[in-house]
């Protein structure tokens, strides 16, 4: 395999690094980290878009300026290829289709550390990470095993998420027998395999199968992973394997003795764990648990039926418009049906009609609405929503108390009030909307049928000020538009 960086970089190699590039790769890391700060925030993340654009174009022009290149040719077709496909997928991706554009380019990210690992475990003079006995350096051996562990279990997770995401398997917990010893043990062979490689007396290629069964056995454990988590924890699961692909790039970067790899690794990877843990604590649930298998794992009944039949209220497109035109505030929850139904559009136009007509309209984001952190976010921007609009659950909770609606579209366990009283539901402790706590509620699903991801009923549905709306979720706010019309 041909490596891009044929100068050696590490501090055992003997040679200074070039003052100039390491400021280059400085200033790619500065603009790294304004690209995270921009995509904090919905009003900011084009800005954050480009300047990691920027910052990216100059650590790529850097590397190819400033090291020896055995094909610049060949380089540049494969840029021009790649950036043609990114282009394309870009031009053509659905906004519904996001998760499972993310969690495939994660995928890409973990495949591209195993394979620079390998042509540096195959070819390590190439990379200046051997000492004087043409032997491959003891915390170079680490780092590689490391990589290529996190860049296959982020690949191979990274498959199962997509397949998940795009309804090509199924969104329910797949539970293995005996799947927690499966895992633990996986998991120690590996790090006693890294290890061995590390302590060994040749670490070239010759050394046995070590390195080979690292990859095999990273491999099966991000299939083993992700199969039993259930839809509800995607989101976590999203931002578990963004943090993976940065692990697996700073490694990586370490081998290469690429400074900007490091840096852009280490703030992919600790800005993925700090988001993984801010859906955790959203869904009250520790990231142990969330590994150890989905919402409904113990029972399998993620997307299930409802346990009983209970009498409820149905209504109309009709009954719907007139009592939103009658409302002074009103406080829309999106949900995944709403991504599903592609309904962002029709949503934002019957607001746009409410507000013309003095009625007051919020929108209610859940930081585990939908399959990847910031979903309905991304969504509503797309439909051109107004970013002063949009509000987090702490933000807006206390506001359904004096709100006349709660019009929910498509969510439903983010709604649930047993995450509040019922300590043996799946989802107890988890904070939620106070939609109960509304005068009035319509609620847009399909059917009675359907439950949600965790496998629960929700009161919400048989709340006296409820009025459910059981239609596809665009059909139905299109035909409020056309009432309110």
């Amino acid at each position: 395999m041909t490596a891009l960086v044929a100068a050696p970089a590490h501090a055992a190699s003997g040679e200074a690094v070039n003052p100039w590039v390491a400021l280059a790769y400085l200033v790619a890391g500065v603009f790294f980290i304004l690209a995270l700060r921009g995509l904090s925030s919905p009003a900011t993340s084009r800005s954050g878009n480009r300047f990691g654009m920027i910052g990216m174009l100059i650590a790529v022009v850097t590397t190819l300026v400033t090291h020896d290149i055995a094909n610049i040719v060949e380089i540049a077709i494969a840029i021009a290829i790649g950036g043609l496909i990114g282009f394309t997928i870009a031009r053509r991706i659905a906004m519904t289709a996001m998760p499972e554009l993310v969690a495939g380019f994660h995928s890409l990210v973990g495949m591209a550390a195993v394979l620079v690992g390998l042509a540096a475990w195959l070819n390590p003079g190439a990379f200046g990470i051997t000492d004087a006995a043409d032997q491959i350096l003891v915390v170079s051996r680490i780092e590689l095993g490391l990589g290529i562990a996190i860049g296959a279990i982020t690949f191979s997770g990274s498959v199962i998420a997509f397949l998940k995401l795009s309804g090509r398997m199924s969104g329910s917990p797949i539970l293995l027998p005996g799947r927690h010893i499966i895992n633990l043990g996986t998991l120690f062979a590996i790090l006693a395999l890294i290890a061995a490689y590390a302590l060994s007396g040749a670490g070239g290629a010759g050394e046995g199968m070590l390195i080979v069964w690292i990859t095999v056995l990273a491999f099966a454990i991000g299939f083993l992973l992700i199969i039993p988590i259930g839809g509800a924890d995607m989101p976590v699961v999203v931002s578990m394997l963004n943090s993976y692909s940065g692990w697996a790039a700073a490694a990586m970067g370490f081998t290469l003795g690429n400074t900007a790899m490091i840096i852009t690794g280490a703030l992919v990877g600790s800005s993925g764990a700090i988001l993984s843990y801010i859906m955790c604590k959203a869904m009250n649930r520790s990231f142990i648990s969330v590994i150890a298998g989905g919402f409904g794992a113990d029972t399998a009944t993620g997307g299930g039926e409802a346990k009983e039949q209970r009498p409820y209220k149905q209504g109309s497109a009709d009954d719907a418009a007139f009592m939103l035109e009658q409302a002074e505030s009103v406080i829309i929850i999106p949900g995944y049906g709403m991504a599903v139904a592609q309904a962002q559009h029709a949503v934002r136009e019957m607001a746009d009609v409410l507000k013309e007509k003095g009625v007051e309209v919020k929108y209610a984001i859940h930081p585990v609405a939908g399959r990847m952190p910031g979903h309905m976010n991304v969504l509503l921007a797309e439909a051109n929503v107004p970013y002063d609009e949009v509000f987090e659950l702490e933000d807006i909770n206390s506001e359904f108390a004096q709100a006349d609606v709660a019009f929910i579209i498509g969510a439903n366990d983010v709604v649930n009030p047993a995450a509040k009283t019922d300590k043996s539901s799946p989802i107890y402790g988890m904070p939620v909307f106070d939609v109960d706590k509304a005068k009035q509620v319509f609620f847009i699903k399909r059917s009675m049928g359907g439950v949600g991801y965790a496998g629960v009923d929700n009161d919400v549905f048989y709340m006296n000020q409820t009025v459910m709306l059981l239609s596809d979720a665009k059909k139905m706010v299109e035909g409020i538009v056309k009432a309110l019309d």
